[in-house]
């Protein structure tokens, strides 16, 4: 490994995954799907954030419409 490093005559490129890349944002969230999350991330051993964001993208992904019909006219 060199001491130092030109940075002038480095080849940048893009991130390919740049477009992935998560956004961090404040939501409010029921306590009781919080703690339904945690449950399962004790039971999948996947962090609990990651498995909100996978279930949204699933949602995303099959288009999956919410049912609002429980609210009143």
């Amino acid at each position: 490994m060199r001491e130092d490093y030109d940075v002038k005559t480095a080849n940048p490129r893009p991130n390919p995954q740049a477009r992935e890349l998560k956004q961090q944002i404040t939501i409010k969230i029921a306590p009781t799907v919080i703690q339904y999350f945690k449950e399962e991330s004790a039971r999948t051993s996947i962090p609990y954030q990651t498995l909100i964001n996978m279930y949204l993208a699933d949602c995303v992904k099959s288009k999956r419409r919410l049912d609002l019909s429980w609210r009143p006219a």
